[in-house]
Parts: C-alpha cells; structure tokens; sequence
C-alpha cells in the first residue's frame, strides 16, 4: 500500500520550493533583478528591442524581409549591448545558478525514486537494475552478462 497520496508529496514540494526561496542563489537572483529594473540604460535598451520587435514582426506579415532582416540585425546589436552591462551580466549569472540549483533537485529526486525502486524491488544497485530483470537474467541459468537472444552459441 502507498504511504503518500500525490497532494501529500506536492506539499512538500512546496516546503522544498519555499527552502529554494530562501537560499542564497535565490538572494543573488532578486537583487540583480532589482538592479535591472532600477537602471535607466537597461530598461531604456529593454524597451527599444520591444518595440523593434513589433516592427520586425509587422514587416514579417507584410512581407517585407529585406527591412525585417534590418530591423533583426538593429535588435542583434541592441541585444549585444545589453549583454555587455555589468547588471544584465549578473542577471544572467543569477539566472544560471538558481537553474542549476532547480536541476540539481530535480536530478537528486529522480535518481533518489529509482535507487528507491530498485533496491525495493531486491535489484542491483551498481547494475542499475530491478529485481525483475535480474531475475529474468537468472532464468537462464547463468551468471554473466549477455543479450539472452540466443541466437548465437554460449
């Protein structure tokens, strides 16, 4: 019988994802924000791409490419500039670091589900297999590893 309902495990989730809230790579990522929207240059370079984009996508519905492809290449350069400011560069780092603090959840859980799975199941750990495949392996009377086809000779 299961000892936890989904909405139980989804709770906790929460838990989890209130303890990401509160680390140190979530910190970094909101005062770069702040300092994003609180600079007059990156917000007026935001703003500029926003409305080129629009452009770029009505001259795409107009069937204009050689003035989309302009508008493209001016966005391009806008974007270029924009990378190279100190606060957008840290942004993106704070980005990076609380993505890869997601991944790493993500990953420990899956991994974590399927030892869980395997060792329940009587299996091999080392093998990354289920008690049901090695069992399956042992049907054949045999102790090493091979495809079990049986189409060529042992």
């Amino acid at each position: 019988m299961a000892k936890y309902t989904k909405d139980e495990i989804v709770a906790r989730a929460k838990e989890l994802a209130q303890m990401v809230a509160e680390t140190d790579e979530v910190d970094f990522f909101k005062r770069a924000e702040a300092q994003i929207h609180g600079n007059l240059k990156v917000s007026t370079l935001i703003a500029d791409i926003k409305g080129l984009q629009k452009q770029a996508v009505n001259l795409q519905h107009y069937g204009k490419p050689e003035a989309q492809k302009k508008v493209e290449d001016k966005i391009a350069t806008i974007e270029q500039e924009l990378d190279e400011i100190p606060v957008v560069q840290e942004f993106k780092q704070s980005q990076l670091e609380v993505n890869e603090l997601l991944q790493i959840i993500a990953s420990t859980i899956s991994n974590t589900v399927t030892d869980e799975i395997i060792v329940a199941t009587g299996g091999d750990l080392l093998r990354g297999e289920t008690g049901a495949s090695l069992e399956n392996d042992e049907a054949c009377g045999c102790d090493h590893d091979h495809d079990h086809d049986h189409d060529h000779d042992h």
